[in-house]
């Protein structure tokens, strides 16, 4: 067995490599194991990276150092392998695919429980040619959450101040965008605030949507937010952030469809795992036990 970490240099604005490699070598270094640490050197360096170990190994586990971002890389380079398994192992800043896991979630800090964890299938929604861990949107909130970068990087503004920027930004330019949303029983060509679909449970550094979504249960949990003025926007937005979606029928559908179209007059802004697709037509597509996930020792989300 082969143990990569696959270290992610600007997750979280900062170069986490030395941090890593300190924690990797103390669990890993007075074992006869086999490891490497790999730092990429460009968007989408990950997934050729694995592919390329998963062809010389006969079991290769893949750690994510970095953020939601760099674990869905790894988790591109590891679909349809069967002797690859793959987990996060949070330095970024956002970590929502983690936050599923509530009071069990920092047990993906602890290298020890890792290495000796088990493996579990969990599904991944298929975003055209992409894929997604967690949670991709299209509407509202995919623009804030992808433009967040853009500001995260300017002096003084960061964290939660970028959120807030990118929120005022994307408000003042547009709340609604026309979307012709096809799905099984839904077929709705108009203004729509946004549409999210969720294997995860929180997104936007904390927004939780659905409190009952399982990422090994086959099912797509999809929102579909009507077109919506900004004050009612504000009334909204925080019973939809704490999972409270199902209590306000009158603006939000709520379907399990196994497949979602969505048609854009032009190309419009996609969010999958915080990481941005710009397209005019996205469809959104559940793929049941895609991948294999590393479930560290102790966890009892999956039992």
């Amino acid at each position: 067995m082969k143990h990569l970490f696959i270290v992610n240099p600007t997750a979280g604005g900062k170069d986490r490599t030395e941090e890593v490699r300190a924690k990797v070598e103390d669990v890993f270094g007075n074992l006869d194991a086999n490891y490497e640490i790999y730092v990429t050197k460009c968007a989408m360096d990950a997934p050729g990276k694995i592919r390329q170990d998963a062809a010389m190994n006969d079991c290769l586990r893949v750690y994510a150092c970095g953020g939601d971002g760099t674990f869905n890389e790894c988790v591109s380079g590891a679909i349809g392998l069967e002797n690859v398994a793959v987990c996060p192992f949070p330095t970024g800043t956002g970590n929502d695919f983690c936050r599923m896991f509530g009071e069990e979630k920092d047990l993906y800090r602890d290298l020890g429980a890792l290495m000796r964890g088990s493996e579990h299938y969990i599904d991944l929604i298929r975003c055209n040619d992409r894929y997604c861990t967690n949670i991709c949107s299209v509407g509202i909130d995919a623009r804030i959450g992808v433009d967040v970068h853009k500001y995260s990087s300017l002096p003084i503004i960061g964290g939660a101040a970028a959120y807030v920027v990118s929120t005022v930004v994307n408000v003042l330019k547009r709340i609604n965008t026309r979307m012709h949303v096809v799905a099984d029983g839904y077929d709705l060509d108009a203004k729509h605030a946004l549409v999210c679909a969720c294997n995860g449970r929180f997104y936007g550094g904390g927004f939780n949507p659905s409190l009952n979504a399982r990422p090994d249960d086959g099912v797509m949990d999809v929102y579909i937010i009507k077109a919506v003025n900004l004050f009612t926007l504000a009334k909204l937005i925080g019973q939809y952030a704490a999972g409270k979606a199902d209590d306000l029928p009158k603006y939000i559908t709520h379907i399990r469809p196994e497949r979602i179209d969505i048609f854009f007059d032009g190309e419009e802004t996609v969010q999958l795992d915080g990481e941005p697709l710009y397209t005019n037509h996205v469809c959104f597509r559940m793929e049941p036990h895609a991948v294999k996930l590393i479930v560290p020792e102790g966890m009892k989300f999956f039992a």
